[in-house]
């Protein structure tokens, strides 16, 4: 039977940043991926906060080979006058994280694989877990994987590290696992090609169109594709009654600012749907265990925030796996700290994400102010600088009473939005919850 120290479900960017962090300090560690490097995975937007974590891995350079330059975002609304606003990470209050990158998940994914096995990991790809057994003394586990060729095999560890994403391995099998009922978005998505960019440095931004259900992104590449899709409401999904791709030809259509980016595209991909994904487990940890990024957690992916998430998810847990491995009597307290700071970047992004299509919101983003600083710290949320010193929180939350005094001046809108929101939800099947709007 082989040991390890560490056996990590996943091979994405939070599995691969903390197995390669910890085979960097010495420990014996299994990285266990179900499917084979490069594959095909979506949410090709970095933040600049990556750039510091993917410097600190060693990649980099490499990482600066397949990206495609993002400076900033454009927020583009029908319903505005002034219907583009721009915002650049150069204008958030640290000044020293200017731009971020756009990537091809399947060769960004692959690469941080690698660099994990070129840093010690043991990296084992088409290798799916199919059970963790934990030991009831709570100092190890057996993991029973199978591989391609339909050999089993048997590991016993002393710990586990899930970041197998939307799978949520151990989310599901410790029932933890909870849809999250204050959002309930599907998604539809493909890439492009021949897509009217921006022109000049502007031509990486992120652009995010505004319409009727929902908002769609549109995320330029190195090598000329666009990744193009729907954020939408799951009623909204829930009244499809043809093939997905002609379902997504006719929401796109809905927006025509990016109908007209998309004229003379040619679709180079299948396009593909999720229903309704927001959702979170109730613990992020236990004696021998934690769960990283998308396994522990995903609301939206309005912000971009997903890859960031996983990856500074990666950098603190191992540190508590350090921790609970080299002196088990402060394990306990390093896991509390690994969930605090995992829930408080959850959490300050899901203010935003919830309200992101009230129209309230809409506005503030389409006429942003300084007051208090208070562009500055939104720039640092979108740039991803949330999990270091930067003091932008008394600014985040000026933020927050000027948009329920704006919410409050428009009293009808507000109370309108509310109740469709509601009765969406019920629609959708999902459990209410008090809204805080």
């Amino acid at each position: 039977m082989a040991a390890c120290d560490v056996l990590v479900i996943g091979g994405g960017p939070g599995g691969s940043t903390a197995g390669a962090l910890l085979a960097e300090r010495g420990y014996r560690v299994i990285i266990a991926e179900k499917e084979r490097h490069p594959r095909f995975h979506i949410g090709e937007s970095l933040l600049p906060a990556n750039l510091p974590l993917l410097e600190h891995l060693g990649v980099g350079e490499a990482v600066r080979t397949i990206g495609m330059v993002k400076r900033g975002v454009e927020f583009l609304s029908p319903w505005h006058d002034k219907a583009r606003q721009e915002f650049l990470f150069a204008d958030a209050w640290r000044k020293d994280m200017p731009y971020a990158y756009q990537v091809r998940r399947a060769d960004f994914d692959a690469l941080l694989f690698r660099n994990a096995a070129a840093k010690g990991a043991q990296t084992r790809e088409a290798c799916r877990v199919q059970d963790v057994i934990f030991s009831k003394t709570g100092d190890g586990a057996r993991v029973r994987i199978r591989r391609s060729d339909g050999d089993s095999e048997e590991i016993e560890t002393r710990f586990v590290i899930d970041a197998s994403g939307r799978d949520t391995f151990l989310g599901r099998r410790l029932h933890a696992k909870r849809r999250n009922p204050r959002h309930t978005s599907s998604a539809l998505y493909a890439h492009f090609r021949g897509a009217v960019r921006n022109k000049g440095q502007d031509e990486g931004h992120i652009s995010l169109f505004w319409f009727e259900h929902g908002w769609f992104w549109f995320i330029p590449l190195a090598d000329k594709t666009t990744s193009v899709g729907a954020v939408v409401l799951s009623d909204y999904l829930k009244t499809r009654t043809q093939p997905v791709e002609d379902f997504f030809w006719e929401t796109l259509a809905l927006c025509p600012a990016l109908a007209e980016r998309l004229a003379h595209a040619d679709l180079v991909s299948p396009v593909q749907a999720t229903g309704n994904y927001s959702y979170g487990c109730r613990r992020s940890y236990g004696p021998n265990h934690l769960l990283v990024g998308d396994a522990f957690s995903f609301i939206d992916p309005v912000f971009s925030s997903g890859v960031m998430l996983a990856m500074q998810g990666g950098f603190l847990a191992a540190e508590a796996v350090d921790t609970c491995l080299k002196n088990p009597k402060e394990g306990r307290r390093a896991l509390r700290a690994y969930d605090r700071a995992l829930r408080r970047g959850l959490h300050t992004y899901a203010w935003f994400i919830y309200r992101v299509n009230h129209p309230s919101m809409r506005d503030l983003f389409m006429g942003p102010r300084n007051l208090l600083r208070m562009q500055e710290a939104l720039l640092s949320v979108l740039a991803g600088d949330i999990f270091g010193n930067t003091p932008v929180r008394p600014s985040l939350a000026a933020f927050k009473v000027l948009y329920y005094l704006h919410a409050l001046t428009h009293p009808r809108r507000s109370v309108r939005t509310l109740w469709s929101r509601r009765a969406r939800r019920r629609l959708a099947g999902a459990p209410l919850a008090a809204e805080g709007e």
